[in-house]
């Protein structure tokens, strides 16, 4: 199995004060897979992560990370797992470059500082105090300390919080080059656009369960679920729903029915994402 699956989950269960806030749940992540979470805040994905992690401890069910149990495993399996926090705040007196140079030392086979500032975008900001570095640049630092040790798998949450249009696109570059290299990613995100365009299958998680999970274009039957055809006939808007628009529009086309106004639209990841969440509640 541990050849096959990088995450293994069964029965998941945490309650705080007698409150449950993660309810039984099952997940797989394939080895070399980007597996993203979705869901409100309170839905339980920090704690399912943290218990992943190894930071927090389960109230019951079968968890395997690499082929161990997180809440039992030692050393050597925590230098194979990279986590960046959604916020870290510490050094602010070291240099970017010294702080990935301690972080590397903890490792056998770390990769070069040289090459995770690179990687991350950080080369010219190598002998600035942490503390002097932007809230988008210090995301970056908490990715580059999260790689330094080649980890087989990376936990990401809410990793582009704080960067602009530009630095999220290029920090997706990167996840892609980390997955490219066989790295498997848990990614936990507000951004469904960033979910869609960097995961492979995702879960989205409501009040402590899994509602749905798949891959972004089929979940929650999104695949299946039709298109949303428009035009205006007379100034009139006609609409139908359709499961394939392409006869539809043989059709208008045949009827020389004027097709300038014509709109096809499918269900986005951002409706089907609200509605799993809507009927949750």
């Amino acid at each position: 199995m541990e050849g096959m699956t990088a995450i293994e989950v069964r029965g998941l269960r945490k309650a705080y004060r007698g409150r449950e806030v993660v309810s039984g749940i099952d997940l797989d992540v394939a080895r070399g897979e980007v597996f993203a979470l979705l869901g409100p805040n309170g839905a339980g994905k920090t704690t399912t992560t943290e218990i992943l992690e190894g930071h927090r401890r389960r109230d019951g069910g079968e968890v395997r990370v690499l082929g161990a149990d997180p809440g039992t495993a030692g050393s050597d399996w925590r230098a194979r797992i990279g986590i960046v926090l959604q916020d870290a705040d510490d050094a602010a007196d070291l240099t970017v470059g010294e702080m990935v140079k301690h972080v590397a030392g903890f490792y056998a086979g770390p990769r070069a500082p040289a090459e995770v500032l690179a990687l991350v975008g950080l080369t010219d900001r190598k002998d600035s105090r942490i503390r002097t570095l932007s809230g988008g640049q210090r995301r970056r630092l908490d990715v580059a300390l999260g790689i330094v040790g080649r980890p087989e798998l990376l936990f990401l949450d809410e990793p582009t919080t704080g960067f602009d249009p530009e630095a999220r696109r290029n920090f997706w570059d990167l996840i892609r080059a980390l997955a490219g290299e066989g790295t498997t990613i848990l990614l936990t995100t507000h951004y469904l656009e960033e979910a869609e365009a960097l995961a492979d299958r995702l879960a989205v998680l409501a009040g402590g369960e899994i509602v749905a999970q798949g891959t972004p274009a089929a979940l929650g039957g999104r695949a299946s679920a039709g298109a949303k055809v428009s035009w205006r006939v007379d100034g009139v808007l006609r609409t139908e729903q359709v499961p394939d628009p392409t006869p539809l529009i043989r059709e208008l086309v045949e009827a020389k029915t004027d097709l300038s106004t014509l709109t096809v639209t499918r269900p986005t990841l951002e409706d089907t994402y609200l509605a799993l969440i809507g009927a949750h509640r």
